[in-house]
């Protein structure tokens, strides 16, 4: 699908980030960590296998999917859409379709700049890049697997204006529900989150929250009016997208909201007849 074009390549390193300060006067090592995110083994296999197993059968899913044949569409009557869903019978626009993949660019860009852009979130790369494969991967692959699943035509079949080679083609049945909107959505709300976790204090909060989501909301309406989408799939897509976005990272959230640290003590001794070196881990907050 269009979407999927325009995310990330997914790369991961599974490992920590942190930092060593190594103290003048002893043979102790300090790290020290500020992060308010922390990546554990167990929960991001679970998590990226859940993605991938998602995907993989989004994948199968769709490609059952049969299209629809010329005489399929000239049965079609806009009258059996719902009230609520109806008008978007009525659109049809390869322009603002072209348009809205650019606005969804726009709230991948926010993030990236936000990320690289910041020298804390800079140094915690690691951890941002992980959460954020993971939150497409679920939110891609249930998503896609959804509409597999319903199969629902697309507004723009019911339009005589629209091409009829566009309404003879698989994606033509792949409405619900909208993985624009879902993408957006999520995007900018793990932004959001993401940022004012790392910078509780700063006053570009509300300029990031007003800017991706008003990028995402722009993003469902021109699926809207370019007649590929329903009001009842951009509104699931909007909501689940949220939840996504916002749930990765409350998953990673440490419960410790103060400085964590880890002090690694490392010492020499000897009694005399045997040498050998004292490790010790603490954990600690400040």
């Amino acid at each position: 699908m269009k979407q999927t074009r325009i995310l990330l390549t997914f790369w991961l390193t599974l490992q920590s980030f942190v930092g060593f300060t190594q103290a003048s006067d002893t043979a102790r090592i300090t790290v020290t960590s500020t992060s308010p995110y922390q990546l554990r083994t167990g929960c991001e296999l679970t998590l990226l296998g859940a993605g991938v197993v998602s995907y993989g059968a989004s994948v199968v899913l769709n490609r059952a999917v049969k299209p629809l044949t010329q005489q399929e569409v000239a049965l079609l009557n806009r009258n059996s859409i719902n009230s609520f869903d109806r008008g978007a019978t009525k659109n049809w626009s390869r322009a603002l379709d072209r348009l809205g993949d650019v606005t969804l660019a726009g709230n991948l860009a926010i993030t990236g700049l936000v990320t690289l852009g910041t020298r804390t979130m800079r140094q915690d790369v690691k951890t941002v890049t992980v959460m954020f494969i993971e939150t497409l991967l679920l939110a891609n692959g249930i998503e896609r697997s959804v509409k597999g699943l319903t199969q629902r035509i697309r507004p723009f079949v019911y339009n005589p204006a629209a091409p009829l080679d566009d309404k003879l083609t698989r994606d033509a049945r792949q409405s619900y529900f909208s993985g624009h909107a879902t993408n957006a959505f999520t995007t900018a709300v793990f932004t959001g989150e993401v940022f004012r976790h790392y910078f509780p204090n700063s006053r570009l909060k509300p300029v990031i929250w007003i800017s991706s989501l008003g990028l995402a909301s722009t993003t469902a309406v021109l699926r809207y009016k370019a007649g590929l989408h329903y009001p009842t799939d951009l509104l699931t897509g909007a909501a689940f997208g949220s939840l996504v976005g916002w749930g990765i990272p409350k998953l990673h959230e440490l419960k410790n909201r103060g400085e964590l640290g880890q002090r690694l003590d490392v010492q020499p001794w000897s009694n005399g007849s045997a040498n050998g070196i004292y490790v010790r881990l603490h954990v600690f907050s400040r």
